[in-house]
């Protein structure tokens, strides 16, 4: 992401670039991980475009608001810092309300939402909120190496089996533990016929690195 006059912040023609973008690299077999990075120093993303939401109709924020959303959960990501909508006369409109407390918990997710807090990325890793908290680089992209790092590991691992356990998480963390379980258990059924899991097996059978390739 590279707006750097709004320090990458959230607008209109913003949205529909990273909505079509990954319409594209959903239709992409060969996209196995998906980075998302900054070009503007010292910020990854400044929330939604307020300059420009003051300019909207409350029938055009509506409708933006809905595309963030859908954006959001296109991106699933809860990589977040900040909730400060309330100090703006706001409330979150893009997910905020209903992911922060699946991440943290009611009680915590009150206070922060209520207050507006800010998080440094020490404190956010302290509760949780994020996977890894690292010391910035003379080069000013630790957090993107990191990343890097850790696309690295998943990369080798059987794309399927990745994706499907995604969605049996996602999707499972939004319902009961029963219903859970029932999901996880189509998911399994649905990596049953893969290629890739008869060479997972022959693989350790044989001793060697498993080749996985999608199917």
């Amino acid at each position: 992401m590279n707006r750097p006059s709004a320090r990458n912040a959230l607008g209109n023609v913003f949205v529909s670039e990273l909505l079509e973008t990954l319409a594209q690299l959903r239709e992409d077999q060969q996209v196995r991980v998906l980075l998302f990075r900054s070009g503007v120093k010292g910020v990854f993303c400044a929330g939604a475009d307020l300059k420009e939401r003051e300019q909207m109709s409350e029938a055009e924020v509506g409708v933006f608001v809905q595309r963030l959303r859908g954006l959001m959960n296109d991106i699933a990501s809860s990589a977040i810092v900040g909730l400060i909508e309330t100090t703006r006369g706001l409330l979150p409109g893009a997910g905020g309300t209903q992911r922060l407390p699946r991440c943290l918990g009611v009680a915590l997710a009150k206070e922060l939402i209520f207050t507006g807090r800010r998080l440094s990325g020490t404190e956010a890793h302290a509760l949780g909120l994020v996977n890894h908290a690292v010391a910035q680089n003379e080069e000013g992209d630790a957090a993107y190496q990191r990343a890097r790092a850790l696309a690295q590991e998943i990369l080798p691992q059987a794309p399927i089996a990745v994706r499907l356990g995604k969605v049996a998480i996602d999707r499972g963390m939004e319902v009961d533990i029963v219903s859970g379980m029932a999901i996880e258990g189509m998911c399994y059924a649905q990596n049953i016929p893969t290629r890739d899991r008869l060479e997972g097996m022959a693989a350790f059978r044989e001793k060697r690195p498993p080749k996985f390739v999608g199917k």
